[in-house]
């Protein structure tokens, strides 16, 4: 094992990553060390250089969703050996407080771990994560396509199923397709419902269509609202899932809204969540958030995955040392589905 590896570290808001040589972590004997072979790239780390999430840690490996080998387990781990291919669950709970007894690790009162946002993630040629966070992947999934799902299609799965608790008949909008984006309109059409998938990109509406998306509405050129409305014959949607979180997409979202439509919000940015309660009150509208996932979700999603019901969207590959030009690209829009990187 070498003493030190290469890491793309964050110092602060408005700095790139940097490149440096870290020591390789230790692993406890309740962990493994994971060989990294790919960490998907999110928005959450377009966050952190702009400043938006602030969590005041530095410097910090990025990187949350991560794909690799066990290469050393401590003496009290069971369930993974050397060698075995795994996904990365990238919360850690206190396992005392009430979140974490009710097996929602997402929203710890006290994390001991949180890879990528409070502790090192992926952005490095290894990992040190609990042993129970470790979970096998199936042998028909390769490490690029399982990165891809360690964050994007597992927060697509909370939201869906035990956020918004999509259901067989509803109509359900994808405010925004991205790597979430795709996972949800594959899993609400899982679930019986018909989709509309909104976004600015005739490439990314395309693939949206085929993942199974009833009907696209291009905002660059449509109304969306009004498109909404008509592809719903004048009912609205029963679920909008806003991926985006600007004031003019949420506006919308809360405006095509059925009686009784659950909005769930999932993107975000420095703009304020403001609607009419007028109108919330007389559809009798219900406004929802949702934040990462369960390790049970995870495990679905590996389930799907690997069973072919769940499709990820590679958008490319980068080296490690190419971290920021994925960013920049995927910041710029040119990045369609999840990109990975490749320590």
């Amino acid at each position: 094992m070498p003493e030190t590896m290469r890491a793309a570290r964050y110092h602060g808001p408005g700095q790139p990553l940097r490149i440096e040589s870290v020591p390789v972590p230790a692993a406890g004997d309740h962990d493994a060390l994971v060989r990294v072979r790919a960490a998907g790239v999110c928005h959450t780390e377009l966050h952190f250089l702009s400043g938006l999430l602030n969590l005041g840690i530095a410097p910090l490996t990025l990187g949350h969703e991560i794909a690799g080998e066990v290469a050393e387990v401590g003496s009290h781990v069971r369930n993974v050996r050397p060698g075995d291919r795994v996904l990365a669950y990238y919360y850690q709970g206190c396992g005392s407080c009430r979140w974490c007894l009710r097996a929602e690790e997402n929203l710890c009162d006290n994390l001991r771990a949180e890879h990528g946002f409070i502790t090192d993630g992926g952005y490095a040629e290894y990992v040190r994560v609990a042993g129970r966070n470790c979970l096998k992947l199936p042998d028909t999934l390769g490490f690029e396509e399982a990165a891809t799902l360690g964050c994007s299609a597992t927060t697509a799965i909370h939201s869906a199923k035990s956020i918004a608790g999509i259901r067989q008949g509803e109509t359900a909008v994808v405010y925004g397709v991205g790597g979430i984006g795709y996972a949800l309109v594959q899993l609400c059409k899982l679930s019986g419902a018909d989709v509309i998938a909104v976004g600015r990109s005739e490439e990314r509406l395309a693939r949206a269509k085929d993942l199974g998306a009833d009907a696209t509405v291009r905002a660059a050129k449509d109304d969306v609202v009004a498109e909404v409305m008509r592809l719903t014959e004048g009912r609205g949607a029963d679920v909008v899932f806003e991926l985006v979180g600007v004031a003019e997409t949420m506006a919308n979202a809360v405006a095509m809204l059925a009686k009784r439509g659950r909005l769930v919000l999932i993107g975000y940015s420095e703009d304020p969540f403001t609607a009419s309660t007028v109108l919330l009150v007389i559809k009798e509208a219900v406004v929802m958030a949702s934040v990462g996932n369960t390790l049970a979700e995870m495990k679905e999603a590996l389930d799907l995955a690997g069973r072919g019901k769940l499709k990820a969207v590679l958008g490319g590959t980068y080296p490690l040392e190419e971290a920021n030009r994925a960013l920049d690209d995927l910041k710029a829009g040119r990045i369609v589905g999840r990109a990975v990187l490749l320590p």
